[in-house]
């Protein structure tokens, strides 16, 4: 169907369910209800999950089945089953945008935590899990009023390849490694794993689990909620120029595809256990992703994945209207569905699959397929174990929904994101005691519309930055330059300039909103918007001092002048920072936190929106003039670099040991052996020709020293460094991360471990994973340590 058909049908949908629960019902519908449907195999908690689902299946008729394919799944009033939404949206918090999701009931809002890439930037696997296991509490206590399903359909888990991307923000940022460790500790939390780090509250149910009747092979399948790695694969456009997500074909190597965009979605499934997997609208290759098996089954073959797999919404439709893949839709559907695609977001299945049937494009069997891989996740998350408010979750409700426990995580998530790009001569943390009077100036700083970013609920008790700075000052004065984002009329300059003139200290807020960046719609430029520039500059001429200046929103900016102006003491990025941004943003300024956050993104200047946003090599390629992209392979100028990142404090590093040689004899194939005795020198070797890669692992034990006169926190970078065997190796990459806390002088102690296979590894042309041979140099800050792989 066209997009205006698809964004009708969603409204319409949208609309009936809210007037259907126009308050949360407090006698929910749910399967399995006594005295009537609770005697059906299906619902007898002792059997398999396999069993169960495969019980139902055979109870229903063709018609039944079809209606089961859209993400409105219909009801079976037959057999007490009643209508279930597939599409609820939990990217930073219980969001909107899904029609699974409604506030109009006993709960009115949720915690809105800082939008991902901010919460990426804190660098601290710790706080993704907590933010991702509260969000997970919310989402099921809202399911017990009946103001949500329980499959949501996040994290998003694509590659920051270009900085121009409107959904960039979305993500953990450009680095697989840390997109991949965000999606372990985000899905592990939100569906209820990882039982021992959960809290007294979990601790609860885990105990009352163990009480419950069910099958004692199947219950460590069991789901809290369901978690969607999305979108599957190589997605990072929305409109650029001629270039549209619905019709884009990504056109990506295999080198490309094993070491950036695959592994963030290996890791979600296999060390995550994500239980639903969501393929995107555009191509890879001349294939649209959702009809290209193979790589549907490799995640279910070779990765292990087990739970469903949806489409993007309406990504089936694409395949034939904007794709021109298919001449006919009943083409379209045979081809997702035995591509291993389980559900459409949207009606083209239901609408075409019959006749796909009549024609003879597939069979029953495709249909039962999908079936029991959908009804397994849901019999998983207890969706057909009666009662809900009696089941493993059932006490959960409204009062564990924006609990002070939540919203503290929020403001601490919202600190530890928050980064430091400038501070010339320590001008930063202002001391509250001698400042009598502040001046808040931009369009983004007494406005709590935006704080979130994309995919943002009904927040519990948000406040803009100028309401955070209230609390520390007996005087603030606010104006906002431009009367919006885009900034394009200066009338309120002389407003903002009087009000900076006035002040003891200026604050000035600019940079993006959802109006810039956010889904169908990229950027054109890295520069700020409008005349924010001139905004920035003339207020910064204009104090008495120089100015703070706080930077909003997720994709990079090209703020090189104010990097250079005397006149800017301070720089900020903040992004979205949620609904605790106020506060987190006033205690930073004050010095009550200091920032450790690193910018999980590298800043480009605007010269390289010459760059085709289309271009998905990675690698540098100077024969065309083409730079590369982000900080493992880009060879141009940065604004600021992927892990920059200043504190109020001084950190040193002092390596307590690692080894000098790494051999790996006696770790060969039979095949490799062979080729050793029969070849005097090798460059490299397959990791594929090593018997155990855990074996080979060693740990770089690491002192931090904090020798200055604050506490803090610091994010342990420790990057890799491969001997150049072939063009294409990466300038260095990250191959671990840790966030210690050290005291005012004092030092703290952290140990890393480094699988050779998985960090000191690179891939080849061929797509596969090679370990060069001889001396691999790591890096920590201005610390350099070489270690020489020998067989």
């Amino acid at each position: 169907m066209s997009l205006q058909l698809k964004s009708l049908f969603f409204i319409l949908q949208l609309l009936a369910l809210l007037i259907s629960i126009s308050s949360s019902d407090p006698n929910p519908q749910f399967p399995c209800q006594p005295p009537h449907f609770n005697s059906y195999p299906f619902c007898n908690t002792s059997l398999s999950i396999t069993d169960r689902a495969q019980s139902l299946i055979s109870l229903l008729t063709l018609e039944e089945k079809i209606y089961q394919l859209s993400n409105n799944a219909s009801g079976i009033p037959r057999l007490g089953i009643p209508p279930y939404e597939w599409w609820s949206e939990s990217l930073h918090g219980l969001a909107s945008n899904g029609p699974g999701v409604n506030f109009n009931g006993y709960v009115k809002a949720a915690t809105s935590f800082p939008q991902v890439l901010v919460t990426a930037a804190s660098f601290n696997r710790t706080l993704w899990f907590k933010i991702g296991l509260a969000i997970g509490i919310e989402a099921k206590a809202m399911h017990n009023v009946g103001q949500a399903g329980l499959t949501f359909w996040a994290p998003n888990i694509n590659i920051f390849r270009d900085p121009r991307w409107g959904r960039g923000q979305e993500t953990p940022g450009e680095d697989p490694l840390v997109v991949s460790a965000y999606a372990i500790q985000f899905v592990k939390g939100f569906q209820g794993g990882s039982w021992k780090a959960s809290g007294e509250l979990i601790d609860r149910f885990e105990r009352k689990r163990a009480l419950g009747g069910y099958n004692d092979d199947e219950s460590g399948d069991r789901l809290m909620n369901s978690a969607c790695c999305k979108h599957f694969i190589a997605y990072d456009l929305e409109k650029w120029k001629n270039f549209s997500r619905y019709s884009f074909n990504a056109v990506v190597t295999k080198q490309d595809m094993e070491d950036t965009y695959e592994p963030p979605f290996r890791s979600c499934i296999q060390q995550g256990k994500a239980s639903c997997l969501m393929c995107s609208y555009n191509a890879v290759n001349g294939v649209p992703v959702c009809a290209q098996g193979d790589l549907l089954q490799k995640a279910r073959n070779e990765w292990g994945f087990k739970g469903y797999i949806t489409s993007d919404c309406d990504a089936v439709a694409t395949v034939q209207e904007y794709q021109n893949y298919t001449r006919k839709a009943d083409d379209a559907v045979a081809l997702v569905l035995k591509a291993g695609m389980d559900i459409n977001c949207g009606s083209y299945l239901v609408r075409h699959t019959q006749t796909t049937i009549e024609e003879g494009k597939l069979q029953d069997k495709d249909i039962d397929r999908a079936l029991l891989n959908l009804f397994s996740v849901q019999l998983r998350l207890g969706l057909f174990d009666g009662d809900p408010r009696k089941g493993q979750f059932g006490e959960l409700g409204p009062q564990n929904i924006c609990t002070t426990e939540h919203k503290m995580l929020a403001l601490e998530a919202a600190r530890q994101g928050i980064v430091l790009l400038k501070n010339e001569k320590k001008f930063l943390p202002l001391n509250r005691n001698v400042v009598s009077s502040i001046a808040i100036i931009g369009p983004m700083a007494n406005n709590i519309s935006n704080m979130g970013g994309d995919y943002t609920g009904f927040p519990c008790d948000p406040k803009s930055f100028y309401e955070g700075l209230l609390g520390y000052v007996e005087k603030a004065s606010y104006a906002s330059g431009c009367s919006d984002v885009p900034c394009d009329s200066d009338a309120g300059f002389n407003d903002a300039i009087l009000s900076a003139k006035k002040a003891d200290f200026v604050v000035v807020v600019a940079g993006l909103d959802l109006s810039q960046e956010t889904e169908d719609h990229d950027r054109v430029s890295l520069l700020l918007p409008g005349k924010q520039m001139s905004l920035v500059s003339s207020v910064a001429a204009a104090s008495k001092r120089p100015i703070i200046l706080v930077l909003t929103g997720g994709g990079p900016l090209d703020v090189s002048f104010a990097e250079g102006d005397r006149n800017i003491a301070s720089i900020l990025w903040v992004g979205y920072p949620g609904e605790a941004g106020g506060k987190a943003l006033a205690e930073v300024i004050f010095g009550d936190f200091n920032p450790g956050g690193r910018l999980p993104m590298t800043w480009y200047p605007e010269s390289f929106t010459k760059i085709a946003m289309n271009d998905m090599n990675m690698r540098a390629n100077p024969f065309r003039g083409y730079p590369g992209r982000t900080y493992r392979f880009y060879t141009g100028n940065r604004v600021y670099g992927f892990g920059q990142g200043l504190s109020y404090t001084k950190f040193t590093y002092k390596l307590l040991s690692a080894p000098r040689t790494l051999s790996l004899s006696g770790s060969f194939t039979g095949t490799l052996t062979e080729k050793i005795l029969h070849q005097r020198e090798l460059d490299y070797i397959h990791v594929d020709e090593l018997t155990s890669c855990d074996s080979l692992s060693f740990y770089v034990h690491i002192s931090v020293a904090n020798v200055g006169d604050t506490d803090g926190s610091h994010v342990v970078m420790l990057f890799s460094r491969a001997p150049k065997i072939f063009e294409g190796t990466p300038e260095k990459q990250l191959i671990a991360f840790d966030r210690v806390h050290t005291s005012s002088y004092g030092s703290t102690e952290t140990s890393i471990i480094v699988n050779p296979c998985d960090h000191l590894s690179i891939v080849d042309k061929h797509g596969k994973r090679i370990l060069p041979l001889g001396e691999h140099l790591l890096t920590l800050g201005d610390l350099e340590h070489s270690v020489s792989i020998v067989t």
